[in-house]
């Protein structure tokens, strides 16, 4: 690498901790970690650096991809947040090692940078804190129905759609039927049961979606936590690494997020969303289909949530498994009358 020494993930961690790396000496830099980055909240701004992992969904073990990672995340969340998505820096290094950001040296990593998000205004915590007031929700529900009607038709084939969620579906079940959890078998085989049936003997409701032309280049990773309610509202952390994930169906994507918000108390939050998104597109939720895709979405939740056990977080089952029976629970009782307006 131009002949700089090789810097571990754990110095450039430390490095990013610091105070000074940004030039605030002043300023307390929070750092969270996540699956696949590190987060460092300083002042007014984030910077994101991502971890050099390889899944079989995502590459980014190479310093050319994580920086090909970068610019596609910018490019993709302007879409939903043009003002916070500030752009892409380099963390540098001297031959000796000394790092900068944006520095004098090579660029031994890539930076996403961010304009701050105030924390209380993120639906999580406002729902947390009963702070969600019904206009908000209907100018989220706007931006979303702009954004959808704006977005890139998804380039695939009604059969090749349904596929997606027969490959999904296999994962999901051999998981969820896994002894080892001590799921409640009959509860798991019921719900499993009414979301292959759908795949099985009603994929005409999800063909119709591709063949109307509903299915778009959406942001793929649609909960409360990346919503913030502004003004104006912006919605972040799209799903970036992988595209096939992001051609959805809005009704799916706008489902999704009535789940996420029904699991944290505010069951009133999807139903305006999805009514609203209906008045605005034209395009009124049938009543199946919202009930299969609710479904759908609790128990892949929930198989992620098991999933978090099996590869990468063994010793906290006690978070995991009881968030996992959270979204089975809610999987028996999908959301299926879109309030007025």
């Amino acid at each position: 690498m131009n002949g700089l020494p090789e810097i571990a993930i754990e110095d450039k961690v430390r490095f990013l901790q610091r105070p000074e790396a940004y030039g605030r000496s002043d300023d307390e830099v929070l750092a969270e970690e996540t699956h696949m980055s590190w987060v460092f909240l300083v002042g007014d701004r984030v910077y994101k650096l991502k971890k050099p992992v390889r899944y079989p969904f995502l590459d980014f073990s190479t310093i050319e991809a994580r920086e090909r990672n970068c610019r596609e995340e910018v490019r993709l969340n302007r879409r939903l947040a043009p003002h916070i998505y500030l752009g892409v820096v380099p963390l540098t290094a001297t031959p000796s090692g000394e790092l900068a950001i944006d520095g004098e040296g090579a660029a031994v990593d890539w930076l996403v940078l961010m304009r701050r998000l105030p924390r209380e205004r993120m639906l999580d915590r406002a729902i947390g804190e009963g702070a969600v007031r019904r206009d908000e929700i209907v100018t989220v529900a706007d931006r979303l129905a702009a954004f959808y009607r704006d977005a890139e038709p998804a380039a695939l084939t009604a059969e090749a759609f349904v596929q997606q969620f027969i490959h999904e579906q296999a994962t999901t079940r051999a998981v969820l039927t896994n002894p080892a959890f001590g799921l409640d078998h009959m509860r798991v085989a019921d719900m499993l049961g009414r979301i292959e049936d759908v795949l099985r003997n009603r994929a005409h409701l999800l063909m119709s979606r591709v063949e109307q032309g509903r299915v778009v280049e959406g942001h793929g990773d649609l909960r409360p936590e990346h919503v913030c309610l502004g003004p104006p509202p912006v919605v972040i952390d799209c799903l970036e690494f992988n595209r096939s994930l992001r051609l959805v169906d809005p009704l799916d994507e706008l489902t999704f997020l009535g789940l996420e918000c029904k699991r944290l108390g505010a069951g009133w939050i999807g139903p305006l969303i999805l009514a609203r998104y209906a008045e605005r597109r034209n395009d009124p939720p049938p009543q199946q289909l919202i009930a299969f895709y609710w479904r759908y979405r609790a128990c892949l939740r929930a198989r992620l949530s098991l999933v978090h056990i099996l590869e990468h977080d063994r010793r906290k089952p006690e978070k995991w498994l009881p968030l996992a029976k959270q979204y089975l629970a809610l999987a028996e009782a999908p959301e299926l009358s879109p309030a007025l307006p």
